[in-house]
Order: C-alpha cells, then structure tokens, then sequence
C-alpha cells in the first residue's frame, strides 16, 4: 500500500492538472446552462475541453440540431462570461432508455435442499466465499 501511496504522491503534479481540467470543465457546464434555454439546458452536458474547443453532447438529435443552430449566441454569451471557447463541437450521446428491470424473481428451495446447503456450508472453512454465498442463498430463499 505505501508504494502505492508514493506512486500517487510522485504523480502530484499531473493530478493536479487534471483537478484544474476537472475544476474547469465543472465551470463550463455551470456556463454553459446559464446560457442556453431551459429545454437545452437539461440535455446538453460539457464533454471536454481541449485547447479553445469545447466538446458538448446532447441526449437526443433533436437538442444537438437545436444546440448547432444556437453555437454562434452560445459563444458569444461564454465570451461574455468569460470564457475563452472559439468553437464548439456537439456530438449525440444518448441517455439509454429501456423498459425497467424486472424484479428479481424469488427463489424456492425444498427444506431437503436447505438442509443439504446447511451441512455443506457448516463442512467449509468459516472464511470461505462459497460457504458465505451458500448462506446468503439460503437466506434469501427461504
């Protein structure tokens, strides 16, 4: 553990970097929804910032088609908060949306089983995974 430690310690300066980049892209998303309307606000997220090139992406089509009409009053708005973007590009990221899952299905197992389960556990090593993964399973089932 301690030369993982010293590993993470030699790195300082480039996580440092990285907190700045972090820091900075936080701002910028912070920037960004001030400047867009509520509706692209909620859908459009700051991806990354290299250089004076802001990378966005929405959650649908439809927002990025809205952000790309919207780029050249969106980077006036950052000019005049501050922020040094020349150019932005925006990419579709879809949230993914799905039926939810279903719930876990409960599961029976016979008294003989549980007892079986029981005498197996009860035989391995207190430490062992499977010996745990056996109980849970007959908590669970029962």
């Amino acid at each position: 553990m301690a030369s993982s430690l010293d590993k993470l310690f030699g790195q300082a300066d480039a996580l440092r970097v990285l907190q700045a980049h972090a820091a900075r892209l936080v701002r910028l998303e912070a920037e960004l929804r001030a400047c867009l309307p509520a509706h692209l606000a909620d859908t459009c997220h700051v991806a990354n910032l290299r250089g004076d090139e802001l990378a966005i992406h929405c959650d649908s089509g439809a927002a990025a088609a809205k952000l790309r009409q919207a780029v050249p009053s969106v980077l006036q708005r950052l000019a005049e908060r501050g922020a040094s973007v020349v150019s932005i590009k925006v990419r579709v990221k879809p949230v993914a949306y799905g039926p939810p899952a279903p719930p876990p299905s409960q599961r029976k197992v016979s008294d003989d089983a549980r007892r079986d389960m029981h005498a197996l556990a009860d035989s391995l090593p207190a430490d062992s995974p499977v010996a745990a993964a056996l109980r849970r399973l007959i908590d669970r089932s029962g």
